[in-house]
């Protein structure tokens, strides 16, 4: 196989491929076979028909027809590996000149991704926010703590945005239940908007005991469409929190005194922010190499991905949506370009422990195992799109490392001495959703 490129714009070109006919013998065979187990010939079992007999029934041309479909595919891949093509979007393939049993020429145009020239990130400089502590965060922690350790308590008054109710609900159309519309003894706070649309609004000044219905959409239903919801408080119950003293402090901790508490919580809200503060470094290294590298866009791509986008929500005439879209894939469409090139420049690989970490940690996110996890996203064949994401967020890391990162006061963060507390944190995080499993279960 002979091939040739040629660059038509910064993001597209087209590759010349000349193919010898006997590359395509094995393509061909496989073209009589299948059609062979297509056909329908009086004495002949399925996929015994001879060649000859394909011939006649359906013409030399849609046996070649079939096997370059097949085979286009192949060779194109092969040019675009030779010639080092970063393919994006969707090939256009012309055949130019088809010569049975001597040979196939044909040309491909294809969006690319573009070259761009990357700064030396040892000379760059980002600039995150100072850590500051205050009083009111550590406030904040303390009482959503003492809320942990609080108990719920059965009290006789109306209901309250924040009170907790036991209840049950029914949800009905044109009088009548709906399939799984009943729920018993559910329990739930009001103000939080986590069940049915209109439901906060309708327990506030009900009493225990009292049933009150309401309209409100359902699901399933269409846009403007309404369903009845009955409701009948059960139990009303209030948060009784434990005081804010030294007895708590020793509860809810390992230390004697509030004061200690407090102590801790400031050190560990430090730490996170430090670490916000790498998440920033990271953010404004990327929006200072938009704004600095020269990134051509394949128009075409753009346009067809957008397109696909609105085909899929029947919004193809919705030109405000449409440019929505349109800033949405072009800002996708960039980072990925800028992420792909620092890939390149950085030669970045990534390894099994690497990969194995990064599946571990995700299937824990979605509170799956390991191996359920690996499953489904090899069944949904995102296993390439993982990989890709990994080696991009490592050979970010790699370039950040080299970039100066100062605070607005003019501080230097050591960005490698964040790493060690990163996985100190999700280790602790880790341990206390073990403990609220096992509180749970208790």
């Amino acid at each position: 196989m002979k091939s040739a490129v040629e660059k038509l714009s910064p993001t597209r070109v087209r590759l010349s491929i000349e193919v010898p006919f006997q590359d395509l013998d094995a393509h061909i065979a496989q073209a009589y076979k299948s059609l062979s187990e297509r056909v329908n010939i009086p004495g002949f079992r399925k996929g015994k028909v001879p060649t000859s007999m394909i011939d006649q029934r359906f013409g030399r041309g849609a046996v070649l027809d079939e096997a370059i479909n097949a085979a286009l595919p192949d060779f194109y891949q092969q040019a675009a590996r030779e010639h080092a093509v970063m393919v994006l979007g969707r090939p256009v393939v012309d055949i130019t000149e088809l010569v049975d049993k001597e040979k196939l020429t044909f040309t491909v145009e294809t969006d690319v991704r573009p070259e761009i020239t990357l700064p030396n990130f040892s000379e760059l400089t980002v600039t995150v926010e100072d850590v500051v502590i205050g009083d009111k965060e550590i406030d904040e922690q303390i009482e959503a703590l003492r809320v942990r350790f609080g108990t719920l308590v059965p009290v006789e008054k109306v209901v309250e945005t924040g009170d907790f109710l036991t209840i049950d609900i029914v949800a009905k159309v044109e009088g009548k239940e709906i399939d799984g519309g009943s729920l018993n003894d559910v329990s739930y706070e009001v103000g939080t908007n986590r069940m049915v649309d209109g439901l906060d609004e309708a327990v506030v000044g009900m009493n225990s005991g009292e049933t009150k219905s309401f309209d409100a959409p359902l699901v399933g239903m269409q846009e403007g469409q309404v369903g009845e919801v009955v409701v009948t408080v059960k139990a009303v119950k209030t948060r009784d929190l434990p005081p804010l003293d030294d007895s708590f402090a020793s509860l809810a901790s390992e230390f004697d005194t509030l004061e200690e508490l407090r102590g801790d919580v400031s050190v560990r809200l430090e730490r996170l922010k430090k670490l916000e503060q790498g998440t920033h470094a990271r953010d404004m290294l990327m929006e200072k190499l938009k704004e600095i590298t020269n990134i051509p866009l394949p128009e075409k791509l753009i346009e067809d991905e957008v397109n696909e986008h609105l085909e899929k929500e029947g919004r193809l005439e919705d030109e405000k949506h449409r440019g929505e879209v349109t800033e949405d894939v072009t800002k996708s469409l960039i980072q990925e370009i800028l992420l792909d090139a620092i890939v390149q420049a950085e030669q970045v690989q990534v390894n099994e422990s690497e990969l194995t970490e990064y599946l571990v940690r995700s299937a824990a996110r979605y509170q799956m195992t390991p191996e359920e996890f690996i499953k489904e996203v090899s069944d949904a064949g995102q296993i390439g799109s993982i990989v890709a994401e990994v080696t991009r967020a490592k050979a970010l890391a790699g370039a950040l490392s080299r970039v100066k990162v100062v605070t607005t006061s003019g501080l230097v963060v050591d960005l490698e001495a964040l790493r060690p507390q990163a996985q100190e944190m999700v280790e602790s995080d880790e341990e206390e959703d073990e403990t609220s499993d096992s509180e749970a279960g208790e």
